[in-house]
Formats: C-alpha cells, sequence, structure tokens
C-alpha cells in the first residue's frame, strides 16, 4: 500500500480544473484573476467573499483554486487531521527546481522525520548562541546605515540579513565568499517568480538555477568539515541533529535544508521588519514605549533571557504580524476527495487559505483596521477565541518551525535599533505595499533614522 507522501507524488504537476460547482468565477480568459491577484489581493478576496460566501473559487496565475476562510477553515486545512493536503505539491510548481526538498517541500511521514531531526537546530541552547551573535551584527550593521536623511529601509535591512544570515546560518564571515553566496541566493530567490523559465543565459531563470548550482557547490564543499565541527551555527546543528530513531540527514538533505532555511529566514524576516519598523514609525507612542523597555534592561547587548522581559515588543510583534502577515496565503493540494461545510473538494484541486483575510475578521477582531497591540494583552487576549484565527506562521503539521527564531531575531534587531536611533516618517506616509506572494513594500519603505545621543 502506498504511503501518503507517495500518494501525493503521484498527482499531476497540473492542478485539477473540475471545480466549478463551487461558487465563484474564471475571470478573463486564460489569464483569470492575475492582475487583481497581483495587484489587489485582499481587495480580490473581499470581493469574492461578499459575492459568493466564505468557500468560493477564482483562477489566478494559470490555476483554478478552492479558496476557503476564515478560522474553522484554517483548521481544516493545516491541521489536516484526515491528512487530505499536500504542501510539496502546492509548492513545487513555484519552488522545485530552485528549493528542492525543503521542508515546505516535504509531505506526512517524510516531512515528520525532517522535521525532527531538524528541530535539534532550534533548541533553546541553540538560540542562545545565535542571539551572542546577532546583537554585535545589528549594532554594526546599522551604525553604517546613513543618518538624518531618507534611507530605503527595505535595501538596508535586506542586505543585513543576508549578511548576518551568512554568519548566522553558514557560519562563514563577511567577505567575498560571502559576497558571492549572498549574490547566488538573490539570483535563486529572484527566479522563483520567473513567467520564462528556460534556461537561456541572460534570463532571470537562468542567473536562478546558476545561483542554485553556486550554493549546492560552496555549502556541499563544507558538510564534512561541519559535520566534525563544534560550532554553534545552523549549519553545524543541523549535520549534528538526529531524529527520533537517530537518523541524520545525507550530505544532499543537508545542502537542500540550508539553502530552504535561508530562503524561509530571510525573505519572511525582512517582510516582517519592513512592516515592524513602519509601524513603530506610524504610532510613534509605541515606539517610545518600546525604548523605555529596552532601556530599562539597563544592556549594550540584549540576552536570551532578556527578551522574554520584552512584553511590549512581543505585542508589537504579534499585532504586526496580525495585520500585515509575510505570507498572505498558504496553498494546499488535495490528495483526496474531501468535504468541508458541504462543499465537495476533488482529489487534485488546488486549495489555499488566507491569513491575511482571517486577520482582519470583525467577528474575532475588535475594530481589525485600528493598530492596537494591546488587543494581545493577558487581559483582552482577543487571539484566543479560536485556535486558528492567528495564524500568521501557519499552523498544524506545516507549522513554520522557526516561528520563535523569528521573533528572537525582530526583538534582537528592534533593541540594537531602537535603543540608539528614532525612526521616523515623512508626514501622511502610508506604505504601499506587495502583497503576494510575499508582504514587500513597493516603494521601498523611505524613512528617516535619527541618533539618540
Amino acid at each position: 500500500m502506498a504511503t501518503l507522501a507517495e500518494t501525493a507524488s503521484k498527482l499531476p504537476r497540473k492542478p485539477s480544473s473540475k471545480v466549478t460547482h463551487i461558487p465563484g468565477e474564471s475571470g478573463l480568459p486564460v489569464v483569470g484573476f492575475t492582475f487583481q491577484f497581483l495587484r489587489d489581493f485582499p481587495g480580490l478576496i473581499n470581493r469574492m467573499v461578499e459575492k459568493h460566501g466564505p468557500v468560493f473559487r477564482y483562477r489566478a496565475v494559470m490555476q483554478d483554486v478552492i479558496t476557503l476562510t476564515g478560522p474553522d477553515a484554517n483548521e481544516f486545512i493545516l491541521k489536516d487531521s484526515d491528512h487530505n493536503f499536500s504542501s510539496k505539491k502546492a509548492w513545487d510548481i513555484i519552488l522545485e527546481e530552485l528549493f528542492p526538498n525543503g521542508l515546505m517541500l516535504r509531505d506526512f511521514e517524510n516531512h515528520k522525520v525532517h522535521r525532527k531531526i531538524l528541530q535539534g537546530a532550534f533548541k533553546k541552547p541553540a538560540m542562545q548562541a545565535y542571539v551572542e551573535k546577532m546583537n554585535p551584527r545589528f549594532d554594526k550593521g546599522l551604525s553604517e546605515w546613513p543618518k538624518g536623511n531618507e534611507i530605503m529601509f527595505f535595501d538596508h535591512i535586506k542586505n543585513l540579513l543576508l549578511n548576518a544570515g551568512a554568519e548566522l546560518f553558514l557560519g562563514i564571515k563577511m567577505g567575498q565568499e560571502a559576497t558571492k553566496v549572498n549574490e547566488s541566493f538573490i539570483a535563486a530567490v529572484d527566479a522563483s517568480l520567473a513567467v520564462l523559465r528556460l534556461p537561456i543565459p541572460g534570463t532571470t531563470w537562468y542567473r536562478g538555477i546558476k545561483g542554485r548550482r553556486f550554493l549546492e557547490e560552496f555549502i556541499g564543499s563544507l558538510v564534512a568539515e561541519k559535520r566534525r565541527s563544534q560550532d554553534n551555527d545552523f549549519f553545524t546543528q543541523i549535520c549534528h541533529s538526529r531524529g527520533e530513531n537517530n537518523e541524520e540527514l545525507t550530505d544532499q538533505e543537508v545542502i537542500d535544508h540550508m539553502i530552504f532555511l535561508l530562503f524561509a529566514a530571510h525573505d519572511t524576516t525582512t517582510s516582517t521588519l519592513c512592516s515592524l519598523v513602519y509601524r513603530l514609525a506610524k504610532h510613534p507612542e509605541w515606539q517610545e514605549a518600546l525604548r523605555e523597555e529596552i532601556l530599562s534592561l539597563g544592556t549594550d547587548e540584549v540576552t536570551y533571557d532578556d527578551l522574554e522581559k520584552m512584553e511590549k515588543t512581543g505585542l508589537v510583534f504579534r499585532e504586526t504580524l496580525r495585520m500585515h502577515p509575510p505570507l498572505p496565503t498558504i496553498p494546499r493540494r488535495a490528495i483526496n476527495d474531501c468535504e468541508f461545510q458541504g462543499f465537495k473538494i476533488p482529489k487534485n484541486a488546488a486549495v489555499g487559505v488566507v491569513p491575511l483575510h482571517t486577520h482582519y475578521m470583525e467577528e474575532y477582531w475588535t475594530n481589525p483596521y485600528k493598530f492596537d497591540p494591546e488587543r494581545f494583552s493577558p487581559e483582552r487576549a482577543e487571539h484566543k477565541k479560536h485556535f486558528y484565527q492567528w495564524v500568521p506562521f501557519g499552523g498544524g503539521h506545516h507549522k513554520c518551525l522557526g516561528l520563535n527564531f523569528a521573533e528572537i531575531q525582530s526583538k534582537v534587531f528592534l533593541f540594537q535599533l531602537l535603543r540608539n536611533y528614532k525612526v521616523e516618517i515623512r508626514s501622511g506616509y502610508e506604505m504601499p505595499t506587495q502583497v503576494v506572494p510575499l508582504a514587500v513594500p513597493k516603494d521601498g519603505f523611505p524613512c528617516t533614522l535619527t541618533p539618540l545621543n
């Protein structure tokens, strides 16, 4: 009898189009609602819900998608108690050749084994070591940013996180080697959005595949050394981690996981920090409250244990991710015929849930369009009405393994930023956001850093 992962792997590459029994629309011939999907994803989802209800279909990016909205839908898809949905098949179309065999591109039994092994790199001793490395890297990086004049925050934080990632994840210092790694990584990420996917020299896809090959060779050349090492970077931790039955990763599996972790951690944290700093600049009273909290720690370098004391920073982190989840929609592929609230979902259908929509539902959130970190305080605890109403990190089997790391990294960055600098934006500025596939500022997010001393 075939395993669940094998069943998923045998599905056609292209999802089923036999979904017309679901209320919805196909839009324009061929392209469907692709332009609306890319330009105004929240508006598209809101219009579909208003017209067709909480379960609907639409066509975008060359496929028909059944979309389920709300916390119950999130639980049905993400918890996936009956093992009806594949993450791998949903993401393969976009990521397979560039980031193959990452944790998000594994399913069921196979995913469980690999997740258990990778958890070793996210345990407390490892996290403590990561925090020690983050402090000087962020402090030095911020000191080199221009002050007193507008900068494009997106460009600066992207570069800072790339440089920090080279050291934190791979254990390599900045220099020509790290620069080449970063260039190759950026080429691979850019290629994940390429429309023309042919290996023609000069194209985005060609550069991406070339970048992937370099990363494989470079990381592969270090695996043996890392297996012998006792360093405290992610690379070494993953090489030493073991599963429940003492399983260890092969060299190729280490390579695939490291490249995918670089991708997953860098892009989502870039998105999150852009949104966090924008909200703090937009709401200076919260910026000042966090600064007071940070200065009350009385230290130049925050420790792992100090992070728990940054309670207001935690509230702002959660509220920012409610309003600006890095991944606004989470795709899956049905591997069996199944049913949700009377709607039949056929095998091989493309299915998606929308954290961004859930995060603004008035049934669960008071004044959802208002920035209100206190809604996550123990006294109000608005996020506890339904276990799947706040899902910026997904949920269930595939809940982001690095969710604690993301909060830690964000807190360390904000600690180093706010204890030294005031962040300001132009009066009346509203950050325009490209929501899909990942939430990032369209204009680079112009802001000004002013030294406090």
